[in-house]
Order: structure tokens, then C-alpha cells, then sequence
């Protein structure tokens, strides 16, 4: 799996809201769009593409803990946390190398600098409950 992580500026200014980072017009949003739909087509065309999906800004998040055996709900964002879960892919291919190489190329996509500065993203493999875990 390939974890994207952003944080409540980021959503913010792909959104067009000045805030910490300026915002960003449509015009340059689309090739950060465009760049995504050829990575998913890509990896389609490999046969390497299993799923992906992109989440909502954090500010329609919520974290449940328990809390002396209760359920506590706070709404997001959530001011201890900066990254949060911004989208993943999940690809089936032949390595764990070959995920990471996959991964690499999202550095690929054309964004501004700023965003560019803190952007990062983890592989993880899919632990499938075998009895050792996968290294």
C-alpha cells in the first residue's frame, strides 16, 4: 500500500483558500490532476493497479478513543497532528522494491514548491494475517 499524507493546508489551498500556503487556482491544481490520472493509468496498464482512493480534508474527520472504557469523539483537524492520511493505492506487483520504485515516481507530479517541500509517502505492505509478518 501507498500512503499520501497532507495536512489541513494543503486541503486548503488545493481548495483556493489563502492560509498558510497561497492558494491555488484551478489552472494549478490540473496538472497535479493530470499527473495523478496518468500514474493510476500506468499502473492499470501494468496490471500492477488493485485500488486507490483519496480522503476528505481532515476538517471532516473524526478520532473515536476510549477514554476509561467510553467512546470519546473529536472532530478534526486535529492541532497535535500536521500530516494526516491524505490517499492511498494499493498495487500488486512483485516486490517490495518494485512498490517503493512505484512510489518514487509520485515525486514526479508537478506541484508547487511549497507543497512539494513536505510532501511524502510511505509503502507499507498488506499484512494478509500470515503467521510471521512480512520483511
Amino acid at each position: 500500500m501507498i500512503l499520501m499524507y497532507g495536512s489541513q493546508r494543503d486541503y486548503d489551498a488545493m481548495a483556493g483558500k489563502d492560509g498558510d500556503r497561497p492558494a491555488l487556482s484551478p489552472e494549478d491544481f490540473a496538472p497535479m490532476h493530470s499527473f495523478m490520472e496518468a500514474f493510476a493509468r500506468d499502473l492499470e496498464e501494468s496490471g500492477e493497479f488493485v485500488e486507490t482512493r483519496g480522503l476528505t480534508a481532515p476538517v471532516h474527520a473524526r478520532r473515536v478513543r476510549l477514554k476509561d472504557g467510553v467512546p470519546v469523539v473529536t472532530d478534526g483537524p486535529y492541532a497535535e497532528t500536521q500530516e494526516v492520511l491524505a490517499g492511498y493505492w494499493v498495487v500488486e506487483c512483485e516486490s517490495f522494491d518494485r512498490a517503493t520504485e512505484i512510489a518514487a515516481r509520485l515525486g514526479e507530479c508537478p506541484v508547487p514548491a511549497d507543497l512539494a517541500a513536505t510532501a511524502y509517502a510511505d509503502v507499507r505492505p498488506i499484512d494478509e494475517f500470515q503467521d510471521e509478518p512480512a520483511i
